[in-house]
Protein backbone atom coordinates (compact mmCIF):
# COMPACT_ATOMS: atom_id res chain seq x y z
CA UNK A 1 0.00 0.00 0.00
CA UNK A 2 1.34 3.22 -0.76
CA UNK A 3 2.15 6.28 1.20
CA UNK A 4 -0.93 8.67 -0.01
CA UNK A 5 -3.09 5.51 0.06
CA UNK A 6 -1.97 5.10 3.73
CA UNK A 7 -2.86 8.78 4.56
CA UNK A 8 -6.19 8.97 2.83
CA UNK A 9 -6.97 5.60 4.93
CA UNK A 10 -6.01 7.32 8.11
CA UNK A 11 -7.94 10.49 7.34
CA UNK A 12 -10.88 8.38 6.76
CA UNK A 13 -10.61 6.15 9.96
CA UNK A 14 -10.25 9.80 11.87
CA UNK A 15 -13.77 10.76 10.38
CA UNK A 16 -15.57 7.38 11.37
CA UNK A 17 -14.03 8.34 14.78
CA UNK A 18 -15.54 11.99 14.96
CA UNK A 19 -18.73 10.28 13.66
CA UNK A 20 -19.16 7.64 15.81
CA UNK A 21 -18.32 10.05 18.93
CA UNK A 22 -21.08 12.36 17.36
CA UNK A 23 -24.00 9.68 17.88
CA UNK A 24 -24.04 10.74 21.78
CA UNK A 25 -24.03 14.41 20.62
CA UNK A 26 -26.82 13.10 18.20
CA UNK A 27 -29.01 11.51 21.05
CA UNK A 28 -28.48 14.49 23.69
CA UNK A 29 -29.76 17.10 21.12
CA UNK A 30 -32.42 15.49 19.93
CA UNK A 31 -33.84 16.23 23.75
CA UNK A 32 -34.38 19.75 22.79
CA UNK A 33 -34.67 20.22 19.12
CA UNK A 34 -36.36 18.20 16.14
CA UNK A 35 -34.56 16.23 13.37
CA UNK A 36 -34.66 18.28 10.62
CA UNK A 37 -33.91 21.72 13.08
CA UNK A 38 -31.07 20.10 14.41
CA UNK A 39 -29.33 18.98 11.12
CA UNK A 40 -29.96 22.13 9.51
CA UNK A 41 -28.71 24.26 12.51
CA UNK A 42 -24.97 21.99 12.80
CA UNK A 43 -24.79 22.03 8.90
CA UNK A 44 -24.66 25.78 8.83
CA UNK A 45 -22.37 25.47 11.67
CA UNK A 46 -20.44 23.66 9.85
CA UNK A 47 -20.44 26.07 6.42
CA UNK A 48 -19.60 28.74 9.16
CA UNK A 49 -16.28 26.93 10.28
CA UNK A 50 -14.78 26.25 6.78
CA UNK A 51 -14.59 29.43 5.86
CA UNK A 52 -11.57 30.77 8.34
CA UNK A 53 -10.03 27.26 6.42
CA UNK A 54 -10.62 28.59 2.98
CA UNK A 55 -9.08 31.77 3.67
CA UNK A 56 -6.22 30.55 5.01
CA UNK A 57 -5.95 28.15 2.05
CA UNK A 58 -6.38 30.64 -0.53
CA UNK A 59 -3.44 32.89 0.76
CA UNK A 60 -1.06 30.03 1.17
CA UNK A 61 -1.71 29.20 -2.27
CA UNK A 62 -1.66 33.16 -3.27
CA UNK A 63 2.15 32.91 -1.58
CA UNK A 64 3.21 30.07 -2.98
CA UNK A 65 2.03 30.87 -6.46
CA UNK A 66 3.83 34.18 -6.19
CA UNK A 67 6.89 32.90 -5.55
CA UNK A 68 7.15 30.89 -7.89
CA UNK A 69 5.98 33.36 -10.67
CA UNK A 70 8.84 35.30 -8.95
CA UNK A 71 11.30 32.64 -9.40
CA UNK A 72 10.75 31.70 -13.07
CA UNK A 73 11.03 35.40 -13.85
CA UNK A 74 7.10 35.69 -14.50
CA UNK A 75 7.19 33.48 -17.44
CA UNK A 76 4.36 34.08 -19.72
CA UNK A 77 1.96 31.42 -21.61
CA UNK A 78 -0.21 29.10 -20.62
CA UNK A 79 -2.41 31.40 -19.45
CA UNK A 80 -5.76 30.61 -21.06
CA UNK A 81 -5.84 26.80 -20.53
CA UNK A 82 -5.52 27.76 -16.84
CA UNK A 83 -8.65 30.19 -17.13
CA UNK A 84 -10.43 27.04 -18.86
CA UNK A 85 -9.48 24.39 -16.35
CA UNK A 86 -10.19 27.04 -13.27
CA UNK A 87 -13.82 27.76 -14.98
CA UNK A 88 -13.78 23.96 -15.33
CA UNK A 89 -13.08 23.26 -11.66
CA UNK A 90 -15.72 25.79 -10.71
CA UNK A 91 -18.60 24.25 -12.70
CA UNK A 92 -17.19 20.90 -10.92
CA UNK A 93 -17.20 22.73 -7.25
CA UNK A 94 -21.13 24.12 -7.57
CA UNK A 95 -22.25 21.31 -9.51
CA UNK A 96 -20.81 18.41 -6.53
CA UNK A 97 -21.79 21.13 -3.71
CA UNK A 98 -25.35 21.27 -4.30
CA UNK A 99 -25.96 17.41 -5.19
CA UNK A 100 -23.81 16.65 -2.20
CA UNK A 101 -25.38 18.74 -0.37
CA UNK A 102 -29.18 17.72 -1.63
CA UNK A 103 -28.04 13.69 -0.68
CA UNK A 104 -26.37 14.82 2.95
CA UNK A 105 -29.62 16.43 3.98
CA UNK A 106 -31.90 13.57 2.57
CA UNK A 107 -29.65 10.98 4.12
CA UNK A 108 -29.04 12.37 7.89
CA UNK A 109 -32.59 13.58 8.10
CA UNK A 110 -34.12 10.47 7.62
CA UNK A 111 -31.25 9.11 10.04
CA UNK A 112 -32.64 11.38 12.61
CA UNK A 113 -36.27 10.49 12.16
CA UNK A 114 -35.58 7.03 11.84
CA UNK A 115 -33.75 6.52 15.18
CA UNK A 116 -37.05 7.93 16.62
CA UNK A 117 -39.31 4.99 15.58
CA UNK A 118 -36.62 2.08 15.85
CA UNK A 119 -33.61 0.66 18.59
CA UNK A 120 -30.55 2.10 18.35
CA UNK A 121 -28.96 -1.40 17.65
CA UNK A 122 -31.07 -1.52 13.93
CA UNK A 123 -30.53 1.80 13.03
CA UNK A 124 -26.62 1.36 13.62
CA UNK A 125 -27.27 -2.17 11.19
CA UNK A 126 -28.94 -0.67 8.92
CA UNK A 127 -27.32 2.42 8.30
CA UNK A 128 -23.93 0.55 8.11
CA UNK A 129 -25.41 -1.42 4.88
CA UNK A 130 -23.64 1.02 2.95
CA UNK A 131 -20.88 -1.09 2.60
CA UNK A 132 -22.94 -3.19 0.52
CA UNK A 133 -24.94 -1.07 -1.97
CA UNK A 134 -22.11 1.32 -2.41
CA UNK A 135 -20.14 -1.69 -4.23
CA UNK A 136 -23.27 -2.81 -5.53
CA UNK A 137 -24.36 0.19 -7.09
CA UNK A 138 -20.20 0.90 -8.31
CA UNK A 139 -21.27 -2.82 -10.53
CA UNK A 140 -23.42 -0.15 -12.55
CA UNK A 141 -21.20 2.46 -12.85
CA UNK A 142 -18.43 -0.05 -14.14
CA UNK A 143 -16.37 -0.19 -11.30
CA UNK A 144 -14.15 -3.39 -10.88
CA UNK A 145 -14.28 -4.75 -7.20
CA UNK A 146 -11.77 -7.63 -6.32
CA UNK A 147 -12.81 -10.71 -4.07
CA UNK A 148 -10.58 -9.64 -1.25
CA UNK A 149 -12.78 -6.57 -1.34
CA UNK A 150 -16.19 -8.52 -1.31
CA UNK A 151 -14.87 -11.01 1.24
CA UNK A 152 -14.15 -8.12 3.58
CA UNK A 153 -17.50 -6.31 2.88
CA UNK A 154 -18.89 -9.78 4.14
CA UNK A 155 -16.53 -9.95 7.11
CA UNK A 156 -17.77 -6.31 8.29
CA UNK A 157 -21.19 -7.44 7.65
CA UNK A 158 -21.25 -9.93 9.77
CA UNK A 159 -19.15 -7.80 12.45
CA UNK A 160 -21.76 -5.15 12.54
CA UNK A 161 -24.54 -7.61 13.16
CA UNK A 162 -22.67 -8.81 16.30
CA UNK A 163 -21.50 -5.67 17.35
CA UNK A 164 -25.10 -3.83 16.74
CA UNK A 165 -28.11 -6.41 16.74
CA UNK A 166 -28.63 -6.78 20.17
CA UNK A 167 -32.05 -8.08 19.38
CA UNK A 168 -34.57 -9.94 16.74
CA UNK A 169 -34.76 -8.21 13.26
CA UNK A 170 -37.93 -7.61 12.15
CA UNK A 171 -38.74 -4.31 9.61
CA UNK A 172 -40.85 -1.38 11.19
CA UNK A 173 -41.32 2.27 10.22
CA UNK A 174 -38.04 3.31 11.57
CA UNK A 175 -36.14 0.48 10.25
CA UNK A 176 -37.44 1.72 6.66
CA UNK A 177 -36.70 5.82 7.35
CA UNK A 178 -33.06 3.69 8.16
CA UNK A 179 -32.89 1.78 5.77
CA UNK A 180 -33.11 4.14 3.04
CA UNK A 181 -30.66 6.60 4.70
CA UNK A 182 -28.05 4.26 4.15
CA UNK A 183 -29.44 3.94 -0.20
CA UNK A 184 -28.64 7.70 0.25
CA UNK A 185 -25.83 7.68 2.19
CA UNK A 186 -24.17 5.28 -0.68
CA UNK A 187 -24.86 7.63 -3.27
CA UNK A 188 -23.16 10.32 -1.71
CA UNK A 189 -20.15 8.24 -0.80
CA UNK A 190 -20.09 7.93 -4.91
CA UNK A 191 -20.78 11.52 -5.41
CA UNK A 192 -17.63 12.82 -3.37
CA UNK A 193 -15.89 10.07 -5.23
CA UNK A 194 -16.88 11.37 -8.64
CA UNK A 195 -16.79 15.09 -7.51
CA UNK A 196 -13.46 15.42 -5.14
CA UNK A 197 -10.72 14.82 -7.70
CA UNK A 198 -12.02 17.47 -10.15
CA UNK A 199 -12.19 19.91 -7.68
CA UNK A 200 -10.95 21.62 -4.31
CA UNK A 201 -12.23 19.69 -1.53
CA UNK A 202 -12.73 22.18 1.05
CA UNK A 203 -14.76 24.51 -0.78
CA UNK A 204 -16.75 21.31 -1.76
CA UNK A 205 -17.58 20.67 1.81
CA UNK A 206 -18.43 23.83 2.55
CA UNK A 207 -20.89 24.55 0.19
CA UNK A 208 -22.58 20.77 0.92
CA UNK A 209 -23.20 22.34 4.21
CA UNK A 210 -24.59 25.31 3.32
CA UNK A 211 -26.81 23.13 1.01
CA UNK A 212 -27.89 20.96 3.39
CA UNK A 213 -28.56 23.50 5.84
CA UNK A 214 -30.61 25.97 3.94
CA UNK A 215 -32.62 22.74 2.52
CA UNK A 216 -33.15 21.27 6.14
CA UNK A 217 -34.32 24.60 7.54
CA UNK A 218 -37.41 24.48 4.76
CA UNK A 219 -39.00 21.28 6.75
CA UNK A 220 -37.53 22.32 9.85
CA UNK A 221 -39.99 25.81 9.87
CA UNK A 222 -42.96 23.91 8.26
CA UNK A 223 -43.17 20.62 10.72
CA UNK A 224 -40.83 21.79 13.80
CA UNK A 225 -41.31 25.86 14.06
CA UNK A 226 -37.74 25.69 15.77
CA UNK A 227 -37.59 28.02 18.97
CA UNK A 228 -33.93 29.94 19.57
CA UNK A 229 -34.20 28.97 23.47
CA UNK A 230 -34.09 25.18 22.01
CA UNK A 231 -31.27 25.66 19.83
CA UNK A 232 -29.44 27.33 22.53
CA UNK A 233 -30.22 24.54 25.14
CA UNK A 234 -28.08 22.15 22.86
CA UNK A 235 -25.59 24.58 21.89
CA UNK A 236 -22.65 21.58 23.54
CA UNK A 237 -24.22 18.82 21.24
CA UNK A 238 -25.08 21.22 18.17
CA UNK A 239 -21.50 22.53 18.52
CA UNK A 240 -19.38 19.34 18.35
CA UNK A 241 -21.85 17.91 15.54
CA UNK A 242 -21.49 21.11 13.89
CA UNK A 243 -17.83 22.03 13.91
CA UNK A 244 -16.72 18.78 14.55
CA UNK A 245 -18.82 16.29 12.42
CA UNK A 246 -19.87 17.95 9.77
CA UNK A 247 -16.40 20.70 10.15
CA UNK A 248 -13.75 18.48 10.37
CA UNK A 249 -15.44 14.72 9.57
CA UNK A 250 -17.27 15.51 5.87
CA UNK A 251 -14.14 17.15 4.94
CA UNK A 252 -11.38 14.60 6.04
CA UNK A 253 -14.21 11.97 3.95
CA UNK A 254 -13.75 14.75 0.51
CA UNK A 255 -10.33 14.54 1.17
CA UNK A 256 -9.20 11.17 2.25
CA UNK A 257 -11.54 9.49 -0.76
CA UNK A 258 -9.48 11.11 -2.92
CA UNK A 259 -7.99 8.10 -4.82
CA UNK A 260 -9.47 5.44 -2.96
CA UNK A 261 -11.89 2.74 -4.28
CA UNK A 262 -15.23 3.79 -2.81
CA UNK A 263 -15.99 0.42 -1.33
CA UNK A 264 -12.98 0.46 0.42
CA UNK A 265 -14.01 3.96 1.84
CA UNK A 266 -17.48 2.83 2.53
CA UNK A 267 -15.77 0.25 4.77
CA UNK A 268 -13.28 2.58 6.56
CA UNK A 269 -16.46 4.82 7.17
CA UNK A 270 -18.23 2.16 8.61
CA UNK A 271 -16.12 2.20 11.48
CA UNK A 272 -18.66 4.67 13.19
CA UNK A 273 -20.77 2.27 14.57
CA UNK A 274 -17.56 0.76 16.38
CA UNK A 275 -16.78 3.63 17.67
CA UNK A 276 -20.13 4.56 18.28
CA UNK A 277 -20.32 1.91 20.93
CA UNK A 278 -17.13 2.96 22.51
CA UNK A 279 -18.04 5.89 22.61
CA UNK A 280 -21.30 4.86 24.45
CA UNK A 281 -18.89 2.48 26.88
CA UNK A 282 -16.08 5.53 27.45
CA UNK A 283 -18.79 8.29 28.03
CA UNK A 284 -22.14 6.77 28.95
CA UNK A 285 -21.13 4.20 30.96
CA UNK A 286 -22.59 1.21 28.74
CA UNK A 287 -20.30 -1.93 28.71
CA UNK A 288 -19.43 -4.26 25.63
CA UNK A 289 -20.67 -7.77 25.83
CA UNK A 290 -18.65 -10.78 24.43
CA UNK A 291 -21.27 -10.90 21.11
CA UNK A 292 -20.25 -6.87 20.74
CA UNK A 293 -16.41 -7.38 21.26
CA UNK A 294 -16.48 -10.41 18.54
CA UNK A 295 -17.95 -8.04 16.16
CA UNK A 296 -15.22 -5.11 16.91
CA UNK A 297 -12.91 -8.02 16.00
CA UNK A 298 -14.60 -9.02 12.85
CA UNK A 299 -14.87 -5.02 11.66
CA UNK A 300 -10.97 -4.46 12.29
CA UNK A 301 -10.22 -7.98 10.25
CA UNK A 302 -12.34 -6.32 7.56
CA UNK A 303 -10.79 -3.08 7.08
CA UNK A 304 -7.54 -4.80 7.40
CA UNK A 305 -8.49 -6.99 4.32
CA UNK A 306 -9.60 -3.84 2.43
CA UNK A 307 -6.11 -2.67 2.85
CA UNK A 308 -3.84 -5.36 1.65
CA UNK A 309 -6.69 -5.51 -1.36
CA UNK A 310 -5.37 -4.22 -4.85
CA UNK A 311 -7.64 -1.05 -5.71
CA UNK A 312 -9.80 -1.14 -8.39
CA UNK A 313 -9.90 -4.96 -8.20
CA UNK A 314 -6.88 -5.55 -9.96
CA UNK A 315 -3.98 -7.64 -9.04
CA UNK A 316 -0.95 -6.30 -7.62
CA UNK A 317 2.27 -6.93 -9.14
CA UNK A 318 4.51 -8.99 -6.64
Amino acid sequence: MDRQRAKNSGLLVLTALIWGVAFVAQSVGMDYVGPFTFNAVRSLIGGLALLPCILWQDRRRKNKRQAEEAAAGQAKGGGAAVKEDTGIRRKNLWRGGILCGLALCAASSLQQIGIAYTTVGKAGFITALYIVIVPVLGIFMKKKTGLLLWASVALAVAGLYFLCMTESLSVGRGDLYVLACAVIFSFHILLVDYFSPRTDGVRLSCIQFFVCGLAAFVPALWREQPQLSAILSAWAPILYAGVLSCGVGYTLQVVGQKGLDPTMASLILSLESLFSVLAGWLLLGQRLSARELGGCVLMASAIVLAQVAPAGGKNRPA
